[in-house]
């Protein structure tokens, strides 16, 4: 099983090997320890390593038994680490990075999205897209926990997360800053590729199986479909999730706005 979230006094647990690397190359969390196999070799573990010591980050070597007794599971691929909690961002530090930034918002909300695998996926996938920051409930939701973390890869450190107790008020103050709320559905809605997403924009997404829950679907200003040719009835939310965020960049970047900044070779 995954590792849990510990509050209080003792620091989360993160653990796998890239996950951990990612963490350290963020530099945004504290670091309270890393935790290393022993025997432990390869090139993620030498890297880890070489950003621990140049972090001034606390290293220590232990079994394997005793690593898998710290997290739980045997999955940790000989590093864990010990981090402060993940912290939260308000929605209004949220509406405020568009105007930073220069660009039309582009923000993600997620209506009771309960799989920690999912939401890291997710946010991943809203980091490396240029979401400005994502929105999700506080009750009956995944949260910003180690199992999270781990599908992020490292994309927590970067991208702010708004944790709202009600989704649709939440909703109707973006609608008030002249975003555009645009809801997906399994069908029923407007082919994605037939709407307009270039302009400021808060795409929702529903939880596993149940979708948007109605009053929050009544709160967007337009449902769009991913249209299905196969037989399963719908995406996943994280697979979902990703085609929509690219087709606003798609038709962003076809209007000729700066919305990637590629890296030179």
């Amino acid at each position: 099983m995954e590792a849990q979230a510990v509050r209080g006094a003792v620091p989360s647990l993160l653990y796998g090997r890239h996950p951990v690397l990612e963490l350290l190359r963020a530099g945004g969390r504290r670091v309270e320890e890393v935790l290393i196999l022993g025997a432990g070799r390869g090139p993620a573990l030498a890297d880890i390593l070489s950003l621990a010591s140049s972090g001034g980050v606390k290293v220590s070597y232990r079994t394997r038994e005793q690593l898998t007794a710290i997290v739980g599971t045997p999955h940790h691929q000989g590093v864990v680490a010990r981090v402060a909690e993940a912290g939260y961002a308000t929605l209004e530090d949220l509406l405020a990075i568009p105007a930073q930034r220069g660009e039309p918002a582009f923000f993600l909300a997620l209506d009771e999205v309960q799989d920690p695998r999912n939401l890291g996926a997710l946010l991943r996938t809203a980091e490396v897209a240029g979401v400005h920051g994502v929105v999700i409930p506080k009750h009956r939701a995944a949260g910003l926990t180690p199992g999270t973390a781990r599908s992020a890869m490292g994309a927590i450190e970067f991208l702010p997360v708004a944790r709202e107790t009600n989704l649709v008020a939440a909703l109707e103050r973006i609608k008030k800053e002249g975003v555009w709320v645009v809801g997906s559905v399994p069908q029923g809605g407007t082919a994605v590729w037939e709407a307009d997403l270039r302009g400021p924009i808060c795409l929702v997404l529903g939880g596993e199986g149940k979708g948007l829950r109605p009053l929050v679907a009544r709160s967007c200003d337009l449902l769009v479909t991913l249209p299905m040719r196969g037989r399963v009835p719908s995406l996943n939310v994280a697979g979902a999730g990703a085609v929509l965020c690219y087709e606003v960049l798609r038709q962003r970047w076809a209007q000729g706005q700066k919305v990637l900044d590629f890296k030179k070779p």
